[in-house]
């Protein structure tokens, strides 16, 4: 999902509550206006005070009523059913607000206001929703945030969805390339295009395709971290977390890798941020004091963040991405490529992607100190607060390691690397790099926040008893 839709979808909640604001306020307004009065005086006393007293706390429960409602749903639906569903949710939060009055035995004053703070807030959110849409569509037509689609299928289906994205260019998809099938020959033209940063969907527009070919195409999009989409018979086999899409009346299912999309991501980004702050700010008297023992213990800088030829460290990030990365110094300068060298023989994970020196003899006396208690990883928050990293994920590995990655084994790039994981609090650097990834995997299928408060609660346990660390 694009973060520009991200971004409208959030926008959504604060548009949502102004225009129910506004609306209220304008009910208010209304019932003084000399029209009203002269039809039927007011006889009762509410200033405006008192009426934004009542108001305001009310319309958090409208906005988590519009969200029961499915009314910021990341998915796409047609402008009529996102009305009807403003009209039906609007409605509901009226009736549960005077549910609660009455039930509190809380007396409001005017029936006026409040039928009319009702159809202005249908009109008022309605406009809003309009809105917004209008601004997606416009970006749409002019090729800004759009999915760029590359179609497999040489058929009725595939032809009328290629016409359809062309002359309706608000839907948001835009067909970049077609093929008839996919075979090794596509699979490496995909590639091509992935590597060029042209395309980020594959649809499968075959509804006859074979279930072994569109299961090597499911791997494939994990592979590369492209976006799957497929228009099938609807009683195939499942995959994954799919929603069904609806072009002039063709199904279009879309795969989803892990819930930490759409919402998910929302929720995940805004906790990152708090909790890394948070974090940042209790931990840094022991980082600076971790930083004061590094340099009196050994000469050279605070931080590994240079190699030994003096180019930046990088770790590798969601969809493969490289960024720059830095953490405090446990070992003596200049000897992080003797991993692949002199020490190559303490090497406990041959055959596999990843180094892990045993009883490395380039850890300062600091630097064991650290490593045992994970202090060298504190400075992570500040990646975590930039937006590298997050503060549950898996964790991120060397361009030269994922170099070495199996097919299977890139999945875990599928969403932003972390300082604590679902592996590192069930055996640490103990577990095999296989069962690391089948963690890992299990984490991006099946997130929740629940899990992620779990996880974060566990790993001091795990960090204070050095279960698995080196």
């Amino acid at each position: 999902m694009k973060r520009s839709e991200l971004a409208f979808t959030l926008a959504l909640v604060p548009l949502d509550y102004l225009a129910l604001v506004a609306a209220a306020i304008a009910a208010y307004y209304s019932r003084f206006h000399p029209y009203f009065t002269t039809i039927r005086p007011v006889i009762f006393t509410l200033t405006l005070q008192q009426y934004l007293t009542i108001l305001l706390p009310s319309l958090c429960i409208w906005i988590g009523v519009f969200a029961f409602a499915g009314l910021y749903s990341t998915h796409r639906r047609s402008i009529a059913r996102e009305l009807s569903r403003v009209a039906l949710a609007t409605s509901s939060s009226m009736a549960l607000v005077f549910s609660l009055l009455f039930f509190s035995r809380t007396f409001f004053d005017s029936r006026f206001i409040a039928l009319v703070a009702w159809f202005f807030s249908i009109v008022f959110v309605s406009l809003g929703r309009l809105a917004i849409r209008g601004v997606q569509r416009s970006l749409m037509s002019m090729g800004i945030s759009v999915h760029r689609i590359a179609l497999i299928g040489s058929n009725d289906t595939a032809e009328t969805l290629k016409t359809l994205f062309e002359q309706k260019p608000r839907f948001g998809l835009q067909i970049v390339s077609v093929f008839k099938s996919f075979d090794a020959t596509t699979a490496k033209k995909l590639k091509q295009l992935r590597d060029q940063d042209k395309i980020d969907e594959i649809l499968l527009a075959d509804p006859e395709a074979s279930k072994e070919m569109t299961l090597a195409l499911i791997a494939f999009t994990d592979v590369e971290h492209l976006g799957f989409r497929y228009s099938a018979d609807l009683f195939a086999t499942a995959v994954g977390r799919s929603v069904i899409h609806m072009f002039s009346g063709i199904p279009v299912i879309e795969v989803q890798k892990t819930p930490l999309d759409g919402w998910g991501a929302i929720y995940k980004r805004l906790f990152d941020i708090v909790a890394s702050l948070i974090l940042i700010i209790i931990t840094s008297p022991i980082m600076l004091l971790t930083a004061i023992l590094i340099k009196l213990d050994s000469r050279g800088p605070v931080f590994f963040s240079r190699l030994d030829d003096n180019k930046h460290v990088e770790r590798i990030g969601q969809g493969g991405k490289p960024f720059p990365y830095f953490k405090f110094r446990s070992m003596v300068p200049g000897t992080h490529n003797m991993r692949y060298k002199e020490l190559s023989e303490k090497d406990t994970r041959k055959g596999t992607p990843m180094v892990k020196i045993a009883n490395d003899p380039r850890i300062t006396r600091v630097g064991a100190f650290i490593r045992k208690f994970s202090i060298d990883e504190l400075p992570e928050f500040f990646l975590v607060l930039t937006g590298k990293m997050s503060l549950v994920g898996p964790r991120p590995h060397l361009p030269e390691e994922v170099a070495k990655y199996k097919p299977e084994h890139r999945k875990v790039l599928t969403i932003k690397p972390g300082i604590t994981g679902l592996a590192q609090i069930s055996g640490r650097a103990d577990l095999d790099f296989d069962e690391e990834v089948r963690l890992d995997v299990y984490y991006i299928e099946h997130w929740s926040p629940w899990m992620d408060l779990y996880i974060l609660l566990k790993t001091p346990i795990v960090v204070l008893f050095r279960k698995g660390a080196y």
